[in-house]
């Protein structure tokens, strides 16, 4: 997705001017009549970059007026809107002080906008009456990128370039210790037998060896998004699940070493993932990272990775959630 191109004859500029102008004439000057305006500019601009504008965004422990989220998920902005009778100046330096982020936000009144990023206030003309200086903002805003950000889109690609080669190659090698190693191929017996138990006693053998291939790939990552360490002894399909890795790995590879191409990804995910500040919002943006790579061929389906209605993960699920409760407690 390329830059934004945004100009002072745009429809969307156009708007927002006209909108103030309706409210003025019909004395709405207050914080709710005129933010609906430059919302709708924001959203309409943020389509363009298949971004979301979610109003009324929670973060930590304000609530913000907007942020728009990418595809991933990913916060790439905030807005705060006031109206003509604030002090703007004094209004941002008690939002700040009440913890408001500062990494790209707009803080707008109908005739005046500043902007903060990674913590400093830019030098722009603040006066947005004028529509160049309104278009100069919105560029600067919708072009930020934080340096995590950059390091995220970069591991998007790689990962989407590996995932499925790896899948494969795990794929491979369950078919090849089936055949060539007893105690791999026992310990997948009694999984597999656990499994039709636990879980489905007509589940399939290729949904059980899909299974370990997500577990293989995405353990790490549940482990460390949520802090369920000791997940693998206290889940009864994570217990077995393990011993079929461990006797899967044993003669040929240790696991770090297998998924060493991915560890740019894990790390950005990982990283990604400690902004998020409950639970539900880590469980959300997670299903949005694996969703995104759902298979579309059979070449490509060992590439699906842990959905929201997957027995693993509700297991992990089960898991953090009851530790959650326990720490309460």
């Amino acid at each position: 997705m390329g830059p934004l191109n945004i100009r002072p004859g745009d429809r969307l500029i156009k708007n927002y001017y006209e909108s103030l102008h309706q409210f003025g004439q019909l004395e709405f000057d207050h914080e709710g009549a005129v933010r609906s305006a430059f919302q709708a500019m924001l959203d309409g601009y943020g389509k363009r970059l298949e971004w979301k504008l979610v109003p009324e965004y929670p973060y930590k422990k304000v609530r913000v007026d907007g942020a728009l989220l990418d595809t991933w998920k990913q916060r790439r902005g905030f807005w705060e809107a006031k109206d003509v009778n604030d002090d703007l100046e004094k209004e941002i330096r008690k939002k700040i002080e009440s913890g408001y982020p500062t990494s790209n936000i707009i803080f707008q009144a109908p005739e005046r906008a500043i902007l903060y990023q990674r913590g400093v206030r830019k030098g722009l003309n603040e006066n947005i009456g004028d529509p160049r200086n309104l278009v100069e903002l919105l560029q600067e805003f919708f072009s930020y990128k934080e340096p995590e950000h950059e390091e995220w889109d970069k591991a998007v690609d790689d990962f989407s370039e590996r995932l499925p080669e790896i899948a494969k190659r795990a794929k491979d090698l369950i078919d090849h210790e089936r055949v060539s190693n007893k105690a791999f191929r026992d310990r997948f017996e009694e999984f597999y037998a656990l499994c039709r138990r636990s879980i489905n006693p007509n589940l399939s053998f290729e949904a059980v060896e899909e299974m370990l291939i997500q577990h293989l790939l995405t353990e790490r990552i549940f482990r460390r998004v949520f802090h369920a360490e000791e997940f693998r002894t206290r889940n009864v399909i994570a217990q077995e699940i393990e011993k079929v890795i461990s006797s899967l790995t044993s003669r040929h590879f240790s696991r770090d070493a297998f998924l060493s191409e991915l560890d740019r990804f894990y790390k950005a995910i990982e990283h990604s993932a400690e902004e998020k500040s409950d639970y539900a919002e880590k469980q959300d943006f997670l299903n949005t990272v694996y969703g995104a790579h759902h298979a579309r061929d059979e070449e490509e389906r060992f590439a699906v990775q842990v959905r929201e209605r997957t027995t693993l993960q509700r297991s992990y699920a089960a898991a953090v959630l009851h530790r959650q409760h326990e720490h309460r407690a």
